[in-house]
């Protein structure tokens, strides 16, 4: 996608739609090659959709969207962009990955935006590449694919593998790549178009700084949650935290009731539990290695402690998140023994829009 297209005509980008695809993702890749059409005065860009089967796929707002072809269709475009589920897990197929390998190998700048680097990592096409998601994505994909370094860019480029973190990102990286090809000035006027008051760089923060997300400056509490967020495998004691923060444990407990109305300790449980879940959700690790992975001492405490939080054990509600029939056997055979004598189903993903 960002080299140089030799051919004739507009240049042709494909989109894989995979079920439960990211609705935003999406638009916000598709539209600014629409609008940079009608800015340039002429068909700079033509865009492909394709589905594993070539039948309507439904997004992630339920809205389903008619494709083109199939997948094994696909001959004769320089750029594919994998755009999966939430859950990318649940819609792994061979024949899927299969595609995937025999396109890559055809020369293709393959793009992979929110979880599409899980298809690619899958399919053994991340080796010695960088890549970047969508943040909620990243603890269940590390855990998969530790050998994979992950950015926390808005995207990143690697020759012919690009990857981003999708959701208004998509918007960004499309920019990015029409300033390349067709000049700052009709890139600005698409994003203005957009009502996008600036192109944000690759390195740009996916996230709110900490202190928004918790609705507080005050630099200690802020400090404090940062280091537990960078513990949450091997937890810091609340009177470790606060040495480490110039002040007593109990000044420490009084800033937090006062900014965030918790304790120190509660608010740290709350953090290990939300990973837990996530990976849960997200990976086929065993609740053993749940617990290890999130400062548990045990699979039955972390058990404990899930179920006081979320009213439910976490087999269960591992059990209980809907799944796609189709990646009922793939999930099963990569599944841990243990978890997969237990009956534990396939995992949703997380409730993002």
């Amino acid at each position: 996608m960002f080299q140089a297209f030799e051919g004739d005509g507009p240049e042709p980008i494909g989109f894989l739609l995979v079920p439960r695809f990211s609705m935003m993702a999406v638009t916000s890749a598709i539209e600014p090659l629409r609008v940079a059409n009608r800015l340039a005065g002429r068909t700079l860009f033509s865009w492909h959709l394709y589905s594993p089967d070539g039948a309507p796929v439904p997004a992630s707002n339920g809205l389903p969207i008619v494709v083109d072809a199939a997948i094994e269709a696909f001959a004769g475009v320089p750029t594919l962009v994998v755009c999966p589920s939430f859950d990318p897990q649940l819609f792994e197929t061979k024949p899927l990955l299969a595609a995937l390998r025999r396109i890559a190998r055809g020369g293709v700048t393959m793009v992979a935006v929110d979880t599409g680097a899980h298809f690619l990592a899958r399919a053994g096409l991340l080796d010695g590449v960088r890549v970047t998601m969508h943040w909620e994505a990243v603890p269940g994909f590390r855990e998969e694919f530790p050998g994979i370094e992950v950015s926390e860019e808005l995207y990143e480029i690697a020759g012919r593998v690009v990857t981003c973190a999708g959701g208004t990102a998509a918007l960004d990286m499309m920019l990015e790549m029409i300033r390349r090809k067709h000049g700052e000035a009709l890139a600005v006027a698409v994003s203005e178009q957009f009502i996008h008051d600036r192109i944000r760089d690759r390195a740009s923060a996916q996230r709110l700084p900490l202190a928004s997300r918790l609705g507080t400056g005050n630099g200690k509490v802020v400090r404090a949650v940062a280091m537990m967020e960078a513990a949450l495998e091997r937890p810091v004691a609340t009177q470790a935290l606060a040495a480490r923060l110039g002040v007593t444990a109990r000044q420490l407990e009084r800033l937090f009731r006062g900014h965030l109305g918790t304790t120190p300790g509660h608010h740290y449980l709350g953090l290990r539990l939300a990973r837990a879940r996530q990976l849960l959700q997200q990976t086929e690790m065993t609740i053993s290695e749940i617990a290890v992975a999130t400062g548990f001492s045990s699979a039955s405490s972390l058990s404990r402690a899930y179920r006081g939080r979320f009213a439910v054990p976490p087999r269960l509600d591992r059990r209980l998140a809907p799944r796609s029939p189709a990646a009922t056997s793939a999930g099963a055979a990569r599944r841990p023994e243990a978890e997969a004598r237990a009956g534990t189903a396939a995992r949703a993903g997380p409730g993002r829009t």
